[in-house]
């Protein structure tokens, strides 16, 4: 019998509290805990801006304005939120959560672990909670449990790509704040593209100023015959200032989210080549590109290139804290590069043996770059084919055979398969009744039966997986409801394969939680798909 089904049978089945992800370990316990207006959140001093935030979320819905206290003791009626040296073993992000109906503790090694037993609570109370105004007739009771609870991986992620079409600085903090509801911690934000750059660079601003405006777009999906191509003649564009920038990373350090710059090299670049025509191949100015696909125009290897390069990662640098830039990688051809003298020259200058290894000669530039910054670069498993730089980290998207070579090599990896983390994909195989999309079809149970760690790997290969995340890109999604809709409940459910143990992992006991999940997704205004087939 698996665990799920053990505790099934101990819990009384559908006693199981509706949490998504599920926890490591949970254990029912009599009664409930009531919050009333007497009830105090106590904290230690470095936890005291968590009870603060614990007591915003709670009072909308509920009108309580429960009172925070630091070094206060933990007596009848308080909600503590303590750090706990001895529960090491738990890890950065890992939590204790004891409800009784006297009280309730939330104990941690550290503060994210302690976060994250927050965001556990609150989803024992009833959906109500997520509520922006008071909720009349509803009984503020969580039900009486003990749970200790661990991720299965540290990098647990999602992608958003605004680069094809712009998405509003409001709406990139409120998939901050869902990816920081599911437990997720890493926010790979796809910034520059052909079809748009969306960070604004001091030194280079003809970069958004010219960079961040396609003329129009094309309307639905690419003809093999160009002449048949139809566009929409709408303006489209936008780009985040180094300021609005500033505002997302501290809004997502605060709920324990580290976000992932990516800036595209060498392809995917027009936009860029489209402000400053030097950096391409054959000196023409170029339009923002308004197509989608795969684009032949790509950066030139040139020394003055890789300077440029270089001066925007240190922008990047000052505006983003955590220890990955993503350089891109993929998708980049090389049919400029085979008839440019420029390229030519360089590859005979560096004893390469062709055009690959000169993108591999790119990307160990920028590597050797990142690394005397301290930080770490990260590229698309394309980065594998000219010669992986030392320190980079590989995301395997076209399947997981790069993440296995990478891993086999003493290399981190993020697995990022098609086939079972891109949300751009279609979510019935009645393709007519959805949203355009780009292809493939990913259902809900796909996602859940996703395994970041191939069984191709030894155990000693497999620690360099550091798990995994969901990708959205956006040729098709136009706007933020069309987002939330292809993205969730299948983030969902992404985000208990990246947290729960393998072996409690249940599709059928996943489904019957989603059922009231799906109703705080409601009551947060997520535009989800609802599951119906």
């Amino acid at each position: 019998m698996s665990i799920v089904a053990v505790l099934a049978v101990a819990l009384g089945g559908d006693s199981i509290p509706a949490i998504v992800p599920r926890p490591a370990h949970v254990t029912v316990q009599p009664g409930a805990f009531t919050l009333r207006t007497a009830t105090v959140i106590v904290t230690d001093r470095a936890l005291r801006g968590l009870g603060e935030r614990l007591a915003d979320d709670l009072f909308p819905a509920t009108g309580l304005r429960l009172a925070v206290r630091t070094g206060a003791p933990a007596g009848t009626g308080t909600i503590a939120i303590r750090l706990d040296s001895s529960l090491a073993r738990l890890g950065e992000e890992g939590y204790l959560l004891d409800v009784r109906p006297s009280r309730l503790a939330i104990r941690a090694y550290r503060a994210a672990g302690a976060f994250y037993g927050i965001e556990t609570l609150r989803q024992l109370l009833p959906p109500a909670i997520f509520r922006q105004a008071e909720m009349t007739g509803v009984a503020w009771r969580i039900p009486a449990v003990a749970i200790e609870d661990v991720p299965r991986f540290a990098w647990r992620g999602v992608h958003l790509d605004v680069a094809r079409h712009f998405m509003p600085k409001e709406f990139v903090k409120k998939v901050i704040d869902l990816a920081a509801l599911h437990k997720l911690n890493r926010f790979h934000w796809h910034l520059t593209d052909d079809q748009g750059w969306r960070l604004e660079i001091k030194q280079y601003p003809r970069l958004t100023q010219v960079g961040a405006w396609r003329r129009e777009t094309l309307i639905g999906r690419k003809d093999q015959d160009s002449t048949k191509w139809r566009f929409d003649g709408q303006p489209h564009g936008g780009f985040y200032t180094q300021d609005d920038v500033r505002e997302i990373v501290a809004y997502a350090r605060a709920r324990f989210v580290t976000i992932v710059p990516e800036i595209e090299m060498p392809g995917h670049s027009q936009a860029a080549i489209a402000a400053y025509p030097e950096l391409g191949n054959r000196g023409d100015t170029l339009p923002v590109w308004t197509a989608w696909g795969v684009d032949q125009n790509i950066l030139n290897p040139g020394e003055a290139t890789i300077q440029f390069a270089q001066n925007v990662l240190s922008e990047v640098m000052g505006l983003f804290p955590g220890p990955w830039i993503h350089t891109g990688g993929d998708e980049a051809p090389k049919a400029q590069w085979k008839a440019s003298p420029l390229a030519q020259a360089r590859i005979r200058e560096l004893g390469l043996k062709d055009e690959e290894a000169l993108q591999g000669y790119f990307t160990r530039r920028m590597d050797e770059f990142l690394t005397s910054h301290g930080r770490r670069l990260i590229g698309w498993d394309e980065i594998l084919e000219g010669g992986l730089a030392p320190n980079a980290v590989v995301m395997s998207w076209r399947g997981v055979d790069g993440g296995i070579a990478a891993a086999r090599a003493g290399h981190d990896v993020v697995m990022t398969p098609g086939s079972h983390t891109y949300f751009d994909h279609y979510q019935s195989s009645d393709t007519a009744a959805e949203p355009l999309a780009i292809g493939g079809f990913l259902p809900l149970d796909t996602v859940y039966a996703f395994e970041p760690v191939p069984p191709a790997l030894t155990a000693a290969e497999a620690r360099y997986v550091l798990g995994a995340q969901g990708q959205l890109w956006t040729e098709y999604i136009p706007d933020p409801k069309r987002a939330e809709y292809m993205v969730f409940p299948r983030l969902c459910a992404l985000a208990e394969v990246l947290w729960t143990p393998r072996e409690a992992r249940d599709y059928a006991d996943f489904t019957r939680r989603l059922a009231t999940h799906l109703e705080r997704l409601a009551a947060l205004d997520v535009n989800f798909r609802p599951i119906t087939n």
